[in-house]
C-alpha cells in the first residue's frame, strides 16, 4: 500500500511538472512608450520585434496590454516572414506631447475580443458558375485575365482592405491599380460586398450602401497610390488594362499576409514584369493598413533595374479640375495633394494626397488622356535595386466628416498626419 501511494505521489508530480512546463506562461513585463516630439500622437503605431523580450514567450499565448489608467489596449501578434512564428506585437496608442507612458505586460492563453478596427478581404471562383469563396492567397499567370478566360474571377476585383476610417482595394486581374471605398462608418463593411445573393461577383458598390460606397473613377490610371516605372519620357505600367488578354506579368502572386483587430497586411510578388523587349524585373509589394488614419502605407522594391529608371506613385486626376499642390511638411516627407469635387459625377468633396519620401522626391510629371497609363498626376521618386521604397496614400471623403468640404481643413489633416507618422517614439520593455 505504501508502495502504491508512492508511485500514485510520483505519477501525479510528473504530470503537474509536465504539465507546468508545456503551459508555462511569460514573466510579466512593462512597456514604457516616450513620445520624443512635441506633437500629441492619436493611433500612433507601435511595433515591437520579438527579440525585445528577454523572457521566452513560447505555445499559444497571447498579450494582453493594460494602461496605467486600467484601460486594454487592443494588440495582435503578427507573423510578417511567413514562418508560422511570431515577429512583431502591434498596438496603436495615443501618446501626450513630449510624454511617457508605461503599461503593464502578461500573456494569456485565450484570445482577448477587440473591437475590429482593420480588415483585409478577398474572395474568388474557379468558373463563371461557380460562387465565390473566401480565400487568402492566390496565383496569377499572365494568360489568365477576365478578357482570356471571359469572366471576373475575382471578388470587388481583387483583394480590398480598411480601416476605421477608410477602404480600399487592388485590381488582382492584371490592372494593378488602387481603388477607394469612401466610408459612412467606422464598422468594417459587410463580407459580401460585391457579391449577389447567388455567390456571383457582382457590381454592388457603386451605389450607396449603409457603410457607404466606390467613390473613385480610376480608369486607365493606377488610382490612388499604384505604380509604374518612367525611362526618359516613357511610362511602364505594372500589368495591363481591363481590354488586355495577357499580362506583360508572367506571374502574380498574393497573400493577406496578416488580418487582426489593430493591424492587416497585403502582400504581392510579381515575377517576371516585362514592360518592353530588354527589360524585366522582379516587383515585391507589401500593403498595411490600421486605425485613425484616411490612409494606407505601402512598400514596393525592385531587382533587375538598369538604373536609368524612376518609380512612379500614381494620384489619378480623371475628375479633379484644380492644380496639384506640392507641399514639403518637414525634412522626411513630401506631399502631393488635391481637393476637389472628384467622385463619380464630381457629385462629393473628395481630397487625396500622396506622402513620399522627401529624399528620393524627384518632381512630379503628368500622365497622357489616353493611353496604358493615364489621366494621373505622378510622382517621380529615386529607386534602386533592392531597396524598398515606402510611402502613404491619403483619401478623405465628405460623408466620412464633412470638414472636409474644405480644402484647408484637408491640407491641414494630411500636414498633421505627416507630423504623426514622422513622430519619434522610445519603446522598451522591462
Amino acid at each position: 500500500m505504501k508502495t502504491y501511494s508512492l508511485l500514485k505521489l510520483s505519477s501525479a508530480l510528473f504530470l503537474i511538472l509536465f504539465l507546468s512546463n508545456c503551459q508555462k506562461i511569460p514573466q510579466k513585463s512593462e512597456i514604457v512608450l516616450k513620445n520624443k516630439s512635441n506633437t500629441v500622437l492619436t493611433d500612433k503605431a507601435i511595433s515591437i520585434d520579438k527579440s525585445e523580450f528577454t523572457s521566452s514567450i513560447e505555445g499559444s499565448v497571447f498579450p494582453l496590454i493594460i494602461s496605467a489608467q486600467g484601460d486594454t489596449i487592443p494588440s495582435q501578434l503578427n507573423d510578417l516572414d511567413g514562418d508560422e512564428n511570431w515577429d512583431e506585437l502591434f498596438f496603436v496608442v495615443d501618446l501626450p506631447a513630449s510624454g511617457t507612458q508605461t503599461y503593464a505586460l502578461q500573456w494569456v492563453q485565450k484570445q482577448p475580443d477587440y473591437i475590429v478596427r482593420t480588415s483585409a478581404r478577398f474572395g474568388k471562383r474557379s468558373s463563371a458558375d461557380t460562387p465565390v469563396a473566401a480565400a487568402t492567397s492566390e496565383t496569377l499567370f499572365a494568360n489568365e485575365l477576365p478578357k482570356s478566360i471571359g469572366f471576373q474571377r475575382y471578388q470587388t476585383d481583387g483583394p480590398s482592405w480598411e480601416n476605421d476610417k477608410v477602404g480600399f482595394r487592388h485590381y488582382l486581374d492584371g490592372r494593378n491599380a488602387k481603388d477607394l471605398f469612401g466610408k459612412t462608418t467606422s464598422a468594417i463593411s459587410p463580407e459580401d460586398v460585391g457579391i449577389n445573393a447567388d455567390g456571383a461577383v457582382e457590381d454592388t458598390y457603386h451605389v450607396m450602401n449603409e457603410w457607404g460606397r466606390d467613390i473613385l473613377s480610376v480608369g486607365n490610371s493606377v488610382g490612388i497610390g499604384g505604380y509604374a516605372l518612367i525611362v526618359g519620357d516613357q511610362l511602364m505600367r505594372l500589368g495591363v488594362t481591363v481590354n488586355d488578354a495577357v499580362n506583360n506579368v508572367e506571374k502574380t502572386t498574393f497573400e493577406i499576409a496578416v488580418e487582426g483587430p489593430v493591424k492587416s497586411v497585403l502582400h504581392y510578388n510579381y515575377e517576371n514584369w516585362k514592360p518592353t523587349d530588354d527589360r524585366t524585373y522582379q516587383v515585391e509589394e507589401t500593403t498595411s493598413i490600421w486605425p485613425g488614419m484616411y490612409a494606407y502605407q505601402n512598400s514596393v522594391q525592385f531587382s533587375g533595374l538598369k538604373g536609368d529608371e524612376n518609380l512612379a506613385v500614381g494620384l489619378v486626376n480623371i475628375n479633379d479640375q484644380n492644380p496639384l499642390e506640392e507641399i514639403a511638411v518637414n525634412d522626411q516627407w513630401q506631399v502631393l495633394l488635391t481637393h476637389d469635387m472628384q467622385t463619380y459625377e464630381r457629385e462629393w468633396w473628395l481630397g487625396l494626397a500622396l506622402i513620399v519620401p522627401k529624399d528620393a522626391y524627384l518632381g512630379y510629371t503628368e500622365a497622357p488622356e489616353s493611353g496604358q497609363l493615364s489621366n494621373s498626376f505622378l510622382a517621380k521618386l529615386h529607386v534602386a535595386n533592392d531597396e524598398p521604397v515606402t510611402y502613404y496614400a491619403v483619401a478623405c471623403w465628405e460623408l466620412s466628416d464633412e470638414r472636409f468640404q474644405n480644402g484647408d481643413f484637408f491640407r491641414n489633416y494630411v500636414e498633421n498626419l505627416v507630423q504623426q507618422l514622422s513622430a519619434e517614439v522610445d519603446v522598451s520593455v522591462k
